[in-house]
């Protein structure tokens, strides 16, 4: 019995020693972000939100021309036509709430929507590459809280290029791009 308990931790060790464990790591937010098509994303969101704002500052307008009215007229018009306006002030007000909610719940599901594929694509670009390199362990940058670089690989330039993002795009220069095109927008 004690040469099959000797054998056995014997075995585990030797089976222990070489299974080596290779872990890399990926900036993942960062491949995400810097996707051609999460510009894509960003452009179908940013002229939604566009869109969104338009009709919200249309119903705003509608509130603020209506008070004025209300506001200027009030003291001549009979008790009946006050209220009655008050009430019309009163479901625009209700309206500009409830479109405010929707489509603050709308532009996050699109958005969802929008980005799912995204992430699925940046998901199987990596989960393969880590499978092409032997890597058995792969860390997000982003969330790992500490990690020795010079006992793991790094594959994230490599993930980089099968996600076909362009050499020298770093996130500080998708911000200056999103910041000037803001900015573009607002002349």
């Amino acid at each position: 019995m004690k040469k099959i308990i000797l054998f056995a931790a014997m075995a585990f060790f030797t089976i222990s020693a070489s299974a080596q464990v290779k872990i890399g790591y990926v900036n993942f937010t960062e491949l995400v972000q810097l996707m051609p098509e999460a510009d894509s994303a960003r452009s179908q969101m940013s002229a939604s939100a566009k869109e969104a704002d338009d009709m919200y500052q249309s119903m705003v307008d509608e509130f603020n021309s209506k008070y004025q009215e209300y506001d200027q007229k009030k003291a001549s018009w009979t008790s009946a036509i006050r209220e009655n306006k008050e009430k019309e002030l009163n479901e625009i007000s209700g309206r500009i709430q409830e479109f405010q909610q929707s489509i603050q719940q709308e532009l996050n599901q699109q958005q969802n929507t929008l980005f799912a594929p995204i992430y699925q694509k940046a998901q199987d670009a990596v989960r393969n590459l880590a499978k092409a390199k032997g890597v058995t362990v792969l860390l997000d940058l982003s969330s790992a809280i500490y990690f020795d670089p010079d006992n793991t690989v790094d594959l994230t330039q490599e993930a980089r290029k099968a996600l076909s993002i362009k050499d020298g795009r770093t996130l500080e220069s998708l911000q200056q791009e999103l910041a000037a095109r803001q900015q573009a927008q607002q002349q």
